[in-house]
């Protein structure tokens, strides 16, 4: 690639990043005024001062921060698994050495994603995309924590899709140091400008560079390098002839995903953040009407007379003098009666909205729960019926998010060499995903209510049948399928279930043992009934009389 080249897509992904602009600006200051990174501010972003008189109420960052978390622990929990592996196929088929080996990929995965610093970036991926509907961090190969997730922030990035949507281009342009340009890409690849303010100590100096990830299109086939991957990484200085560093990647490093998508065409997303930025803006505009009201009914404007000696003084007990016994020295210009309850009404419907929008209410809703008025089915189906709107969201974030994530922590896992051997059983078969965080079991909770009403109604049509001595009706049911159904919907792990030849040999085991114990209990009671025949005297009139008189038993 060139550099004319790589400017040329550069400019092409400005174009569109310069469209969204503004709005983001606008979602920055009154949502988010620590977030974000726009045009030149990121020279001087330590130290930007933060315009804090915008935000008066904070109803609107309390429930981002209610969403980034719920979605921190609802769906990418560290402190509990939160996805499985499987591979195509019936689960029933896959034989224990596979799923044995699945678990073992699984807890490799979960031990590098807690030894990195996955999930403090995630915790400000959940914030972006709260506010901006777009959020993204790249996911870099280490040698010490096998990844490591370099966070983002609106503004600073630019990306591009391919034709199914899909994010596949990414741009940055950020500055750096003199140090950091020597450190980052050795001296010799510097251009002679810097080498020189590095030679004469000048480290602080700052230079704006650029940086495009994009699929390799120029690939040759065979070939091998690291300039022959599928996707291309070039670092260069705007107004230089030749790349800081050109380089490239095994699989797209950015992980990158928005809350939604209004058209095909749109690069970024939109989301919460955008339909509730006009009630935020009211909502403090009406808490600054209000605290003028309460100050100007305190504190009132004034008009003072001119015959007043000296200064007013406006302490409690304090003394103006005046002159004239007639007229009052000071009185207020008019008088502030503010209607404070519609308008505390007012300002309490529009927070609401607010929360409703970023699902601060469904997060906290088992909280706000009186649980002396409501049973914990009752729980569990509102939990459940809340959830379900977060359906469109939590797919899209499934396919751009974790779905990513995951086959990009296991590519570098297998590259590093340190995931087991595979069994041979798997050769050839895709491995895929499936969710078992509190949110995906959530939405799964619908398929175990269907599995456990059928039950219940097969149970009941069986007490019915079972007062006619009958129970048929249970034959049609499959309870194996229905408890391995429920198990996977709950999100067991599969070292919880037991493969079906181990399930058949128990059950034969036990139903041997219990033919045993039957033959057992037949022949005691054989040897009580020879026994009890033996000692029963004759000539007693007894049952045993008349079998001997007719020829039954032989004196």
């Amino acid at each position: 690639m060139k550099i004319s080249d790589a400017n040329n897509i550069f400019c092409q992904l400005k174009s569109e990043y310069d469209l969204w602009v503004n709005a983001w600006k606008e979602l920055a200051r009154f949502l988010a005024p620590t977030s974000g990174s726009f045009d030149d501010d990121a020279k001087s972003k330590r130290g930007q001062k933060i315009d804090h008189k915008t935000i008066l109420d904070s109803t609107a960052a309390r429930a981002v921060a209610i969403l980034s978390a719920g979605m921190m622990s609802g769906l990418t929990s560290p402190s509990r698994s939160w996805f499985e592996l499987t591979i195509d196929g019936p689960q029933q088929e896959q034989t224990n050495a596979v799923k044995r080996w699945l678990a073992d990929v699984k807890q490799v995965i979960e031990r590098v994603f807690a030894k990195s610093n996955l999930y403090a970036c995630l915790r400000n991926f959940y914030e972006e995309i709260a506010v901006f509907c777009t959020g993204a961090f790249v996911v870099e190969e280490d040698y010490e924590t096998v990844i490591h997730c370099r966070p983002l922030t609106i503004g600073e990035f630019m990306l591009a899709h391919d034709s199914r949507g899909r994010i596949d281009t990414y741009g940055r342009e950020f500055y750096m140091t003199v140090a950091q340009l020597v450190g980052e890409f050795g001296i010799e690849n510097v251009p002679p400008a810097i080498r020189q303010q590095y030679n004469d100590k000048k480290y602080a100096n700052q230079y704006k560079v650029r940086h495009l990830i994009m699929p390799n299109r120029e690939r040759e086939p065979g070939a091998i390098g690291n300039k022959n991957m599928p996707f291309v990484s070039v670092y260069w200085m705007d107004g230089q002839e030749r790349f800081l560093r050109e380089s490239g990647y095994e699989d797209f490093p950015v992980i990158a995903s928005r809350w939604e998508v209004k058209r095909p065409n749109d690069t970024y997303g939109r989301g919460p953040g955008w339909t509730v930025l006009g009630d935020v803006k009211m909502l403090q505009k009406m808490q600054k009407k209000k605290l003028e009201a309460l100050d100007k009914s305190i504190d009132p404007p004034l008009m003072v007379s001119n015959k007043v000696q000296g200064e007013i003084n406006l302490m409690p007990g304090g003394l103006t003098r005046h002159s004239d016994t007639t007229d009052a020295a000071v009185r207020p210009v008019y008088q502030v009666q503010p209607d404070l309850k519609s308008l505390e009404y007012s300002i309490e419907q529009t927070r609401q909205r607010i929360s409703e929008q970023f699902f601060a209410d469904m997060f906290l809703m088992i909280s706000n729960i009186d649980a002396g008025k409501m049973t914990a089915t009752e729980v569990a189906e509102r939990t459940q019926e809340k959830m379900m709107m977060l359906g469109p969201v939590l797919e899209r974030l499934k396919n751009e998010l974790l779905d990513p994530l995951i086959e990009r922590t296991f590519n570098i896992c297998n590259r590093a060499g340190i995931l087991p051997p595979p069994p041979e059983e798997i050769q050839g078969r895709n491995i895929n995903v499936s969710y078992i965080s509190m949110i995906a079991q959530a939405q799964k909770a619908t398929a175990l209510n269907s599995i456990r009403q059928g039950a219940q109604f097969a149970a009941e049509l069986a007490q019915v049948q079972a007062a006619n001595a009958q129970a048929e009706v249970l034959d049609v049911v499959d309870f194996d399928g229905a408890l391995r159904e429920g198990l996977e919907a709950i999100g067991a792990t599969p070292k919880m279930v037991r493969p079906d030849e181990e399930v058949q040999a128990s059950r034969q085991a036990r139903a041997e043992q219990q033919q045993a114990l039957a033959q057992q209990a037949q022949i005691a009671e054989a040897v009580k009934s020879a026994k009890t025949l033996a000692d029963t005297p004759l000539n007693t009139g007894s049952a045993l009389d008349v079998v001997a008189q007719q020829g039954g038993v032989n004196e």
